[in-house]
Order: C-alpha cells, then sequence, then structure tokens
C-alpha cells in the first residue's frame, strides 16, 4: 500500500496552562520528504506546540496524527519507538560523556535485547551493541564530527554541540525530525553547514523536517512551507514569497504600523 503523502496531521489541538491558552485550535499538516518551518514572535506558542506534538505535553482537546496513528495520548518514549525524534531549543547533551556515547543514548532506543540480555552481557547484546555503537560512528562522521567520538560533549564549540544532538537524534532512526531553534547562537558559517545537513537529511536520508527557527535567513533558504504563529493560533500559512509579503506576518512581527507601511 502506498504511502500517505501525509507524515502528520493535527487536527483543533488546543493546549491550556491554568487560564492560558498556548496552542488554540491548531490545524496543521506536515508532508512528507518535505522541509517545513513554524514561524512566529516570542511567546507565540510555538515550543508548546512541539511539545505536545512530541509528547512533552497532552493536549486538552484535538487529534495529532503520526503515520496514520493518533498519539496525542502517548509518552515521549512511545512517540519515539514510532520513528519520531526531536531536538530542543536548549542544548540538553550528557557532557560529561562522550561525543560517542552521546549518540550512542539514541541509538539504544532500538535496541532489541531484554534487561536480561543487558544485565549478563549475553553474545546477543553484545553484538547489537557492536552494531550501534557502528551506526554511532557513521552517524558522526555523516554531520561532520569526525575523529571526535572520543572528546567531552561539554568541551565542543556550541555548532559542534547542536551536530551531536542532531545525531543523536538520527540514532533513534526517526521518520521525522523536530528541530527547535536549530542554529540559534550559530555563526553564519555554522548556520550555511547546517541548512547544508538539514537538505541532505531530507534528500540522503529521506527524513521529513520541521523546525522552529527565528533566523529568517534560514528559514526562507530551506523551507518549502511555512506556517506563521501568533498568541496561539495560526495566523498564516504559505510557501515563503507568501509569507514575506503577508500583511498578518508583517504586523505580528513589527507591529501594525510597520504592517501598514510597508504594505501602503
Amino acid at each position: 500500500m502506498a504511502e500517505n503523502k501525509d507524515i502528520l496531521v493535527t487536527e483543533n489541538v488546543v493546549k491550556r496552562f491554568g487560564g492560558l491558552v498556548a496552542v488554540n485550535k491548531m490545524n496543521f499538516t506536515l508532508e512528507r520528504g518535505r522541509i517545513f518551518s513554524i514561524i512566529g514572535p516570542n511567546g507565540a506558542g510555538k515550543t508548546t506546540f512541539f511539545n505536545t506534538i512530541s509528547g512533552v505535553y497532552k493536549p486538552e482537546e484535538g487529534t495529532i496524527i503520526f503515520e496514520g496513528i493518533p498519539i496525542q495520548r502517548l509518552a515521549p518514549e512511545k512517540i519515539t519507538a514510532l520513528h519520531m525524534a526531536r531536538t530542543f531549543q536548549n542544548i540538553r547533551l550528557f557532557g560529561g560523556m562522550t561525543v560517542i556515547e552521546n549518540i550512542l543514548v539514541g541509538a539504544y532506543t532500538r535496541l532489541k535485547q531484554n534487561a536480561i540480555q543487558v544485565v549478563f552481557k549475553t553474545k546477543a547484546f553484545r553484538e547489537e551493541e557492536k552494531m550501534a555503537e557502528k551506526r554511532a560512528t557513521e552517524l558522526m562522521e555523516y554531520v561532520g564530527l569526525q575523529g571526535l567520538g572520543n572528546e567531552l560533549a561539554a568541551s565542543l564549540p556550541y555548532g559542534a554541540q547542536r551536530r551531536v544532538e542532531i545525531a543523536r537524534a538520527l540514532a533513534s532512526e526517526p521518520k521525522i525530525l523536530l528541530l527547535d531553534e536549530p542554529t540559534a547562537g550559530m555563526n553564519p558559517a555554522e548556520s550555511q553547514d547546517a541548512k547544508d545537513l538539514f537538505k541532505r537529511l531530507r534528500d540522503e536520508l529521506g527524513i521529513t523536517i520541521l523546525l522552529i527557527e527565528h533566523d529568517m535567513k534560514v528559514v526562507m533558504d530551506i523551507s518549502e512551507r511555512i506556517t506563521v504563529m501568533d498568541y496561539g493560533e495560526k495566523i498564516a500559512e504559505g510557501l515563503p514569497k507568501e509569507i514575506a509579503s503577508n500583511p498578518k506576518v508583517i504586523e505580528a512581527y513589527l507591529g501594525r504600523g510597520a504592517a501598514a507601511a510597508m504594505t501602503a
């Protein structure tokens, strides 16, 4: 049976924190094999929406369908098992562990051996662990971290730490990768390298990418479609060139006066 072209669909998703509606009636569709972006001012609800998709938060209303499966009530580890991975706005590496050890954390989500085999380090477990280490090394090299496997993650430059985080996510064999502010804090050269990597993940590995990003150059350069949020709601959606000239988007970022001036 042919795969559905839409890998992720949300319908009327609502997330509240007390009396605050952080995400309100969010309808969103992500097409397979694409790079889509979600943008919006600070506090627009972007990361909350990400957290709801990935199981960190449970929505009060609405449905989230990933590969045809409702996931809005699943725990994060169950969603990861369905082949969804993510990174976070603030890097969450194990600083006291090496690069290769950090990547292996992601790989262990795919190990098939049970607890007894792990504790007693059976032959089957040792063979599977060896394969995981080989795959982790391949991923480390794929994201451009050749020769850094034994370096402590905390000792790496910021851009390299981001790459470790992405390699760790890739180790869980995702079909969809959620990236939260992946180029934040990067210099222009690092941002360009990151954009090139994201395109390779789509084109070479067939991974669908959804990112939150404040760097509009990054967004406009790599996004095939953009969704704009403000005050928890979707206010616009379309191609990059459509979003760049949308009065509602300009107003959300620059204020009503600027929007009027730019569209006059």
